[in-house]
């Protein structure tokens, strides 16, 4: 059986794992080593950061919908509640928007919460 050689291979891996490596400080961006640990690092951080991203969105628009909440005095979990016994489904992200974009609309919607 022929003996296989990787020349062509090993050097489309090495060529894709320092140009993701391009931009890296010091030796991770130059030496082959030192790069694959670092890009496999940060691949793993940006996967990570994928899945927080989600969660620090959802919580900036707590907070965002709590503090206008508050200004309309009313709790957001007394809110929260009025808003799901009035049957009105809308969802964090466009409450948020409502709370800094449109007050009016926000004051309606804790009127109806209130209500409720």
């Amino acid at each position: 059986m022929a003996r296989i050689k990787r020349a062509v291979n090993a050097q489309k891996k090495k060529r894709k794992v320092m140009k993701l490596a391009k931009g890296y400080w010091g030796a991770k961006s130059k030496q082959y080593r030192a790069a694959t640990e670092q890009v496999r690092r940060s691949l793993r951080y940006a996967y990570i950061g994928r899945k927080l991203r989600k969660r620090d969105f959802r919580r900036l628009w707590i907070t965002r919908i709590n503090a206008a909440a508050r200004l309309s005095g009313m709790s957001y979990s007394a809110f929260m509640g009025g808003l799901k016994k009035a049957n009105i489904t809308v969802n964090r992200k466009m409450l948020a928007d409502l709370a800094v974009n449109d007050t009016a609309a926000f004051a309606r919607l804790v009127e109806l919460a209130k209500n409720a």
